[in-house]
């Protein structure tokens, strides 16, 4: 109903479904007689992401043979730049791992889950400020410790 396509509705259908299994076989489903609208929830924070990603990748409509990629452009990544990201990118993983759980998880739903500090708040049973606040102060810390980190590479 929300998606108005058939055959997306039933890949989020499965991809629930995936989730759910996984979620019970790895035991973090905590049993309180809510698991109906707990899985209405995982379809319903599936379907906004699909639309999140649609909103994201732009389509390009040519009517008058104009070909836009003819113009554009196209950055080659040098091994070095990949490296380099890749190391920071393992990095800031580590640095993550390191921050207080409430913190991790608020940076985590947010950035990797693409999900609004609404979301979050009514996920983790906390006020809308509350993530807010974990959040700021994940990034503050995370900030502190990719300070500390650039500072021992100068000293080296």
């Amino acid at each position: 109903m929300l998606v108005k396509d058939q055959y997306l509705a039933e890949d989020i259908f499965q991809d629930t479904f995936i989730k759910v299994i996984n979620t019970l076989k790895t035991g973090k489903y905590n049993e309180e007689g809510k698991f109906l609208p707990w899985v209405l929830r995982i379809a319903h924070n599936l379907v906004i992401d699909y639309f999140r990603k649609e909103k994201r990748t732009p389509v390009i409509t040519n009517g008058d043979g104009f070909d836009i990629f003819d113009v554009l452009g196209f950055y080659d990544e040098s091994i070095e730049d990949q490296m380099v990201r890749e190391q920071t990118h393992q990095d800031l993983r580590k640095m993550i791992q390191l921050l207080p759980s409430e913190q991790k998880e608020v940076l985590i739903m947010r950035h990797y889950g693409d999900m609004s500090f609404k979301e979050i708040a009514d996920i983790t049973n906390v006020s809308i400020n509350t993530a807010l606040g974990r959040m700021r102060y994940a990034l503050n810390n995370l900030r502190k410790m990719f300070e500390t980190k650039e500072m021992s590479i100068k000293l080296l």
